[in-house]
């Protein structure tokens, strides 16, 4: 595994570009967010898609959230209302899951049965370049051990994943929780998962 220590607000650009080409190539990272560390590959990527399956122990019917660069590229991969677009502007980037209708562009391996997606826009340098970067979303989903425990020291991080992972990207221990997930797919707003982030404004 290559092991690249970052800048949170100013990243180096050669280890982002690192990042970058390693999952053009199909390859699986670990990256730092606004809340926890993350797996990611490229979304279009099946080979990788599968391969985060595996390091996850998950069955291939878990559904993983990904993540957008910005509040524009998430029109190109849901439908926003305009109730869902005014909502997120308040909000994003931050510490936020989104539940919103899947649009054509997206792999159906990532759509619930009700045909949506999760996205993101995290608050954090590195994982919003690196999308923006790779010009694709990437996939978001927690680095846990396969019992599900989370891990913020990317030390130990580095140690369990290394057999598993091609690059890992870090900004020192992250403390943070796993993002609240909000559901806007439909009329009124419903908070499927309370985590990081104000929800005080979904209970209006």
């Amino acid at each position: 595994m290559e092991f690249y220590e970052l800048h949170p607000d100013n990243p180096q650009l050669r280890y982002i570009n690192k990042a970058v080409e390693v999952m053009r190539k199909g390859g699986v990272i670990i990256y730092p967010t606004d809340t926890v560390y993350g797996l990611g590959c490229d979304i279009f990527n099946r080979d990788a898609l599968e391969r985060i399956y595996f390091i996850k122990n998950e069955a291939e019917t878990k559904l993983f959230s990904f993540l957008c660069p910005d509040l524009k590229d998430i029109a190109k991969y849901a439908k926003v209302s305009d109730y869902a677009y005014k909502t997120m502007k308040k909000l994003l980037p931050g510490p936020y899951t989104f539940v919103l209708p899947a649009a054509k562009e997206v792999p159906k391996k990532l759509w619930t049965k009700r045909k949506t997606v999760g996205i993101r826009v995290p608050d954090h340098e590195v994982a919003r370049s690196i999308a923006r970067g790779l010009g694709n979303p990437i996939i978001s989903t927690s680095a846990t051990l396969r019992t599900g425990q989370q891990l913020y020291d990317p030390e130990v991080i580095k140690t369990v994943f290394e057999p598993h992972v091609d690059l890992m990207l870090s900004t020192g221990p992250l403390e943070g929780v796993h993002s609240s997930i909000i559901d806007l797919s439909q009329d009124d707003p419903e908070v499927i998962r309370e985590g990081a982030g104000d929800i005080a404004y979904f209970s209006l």
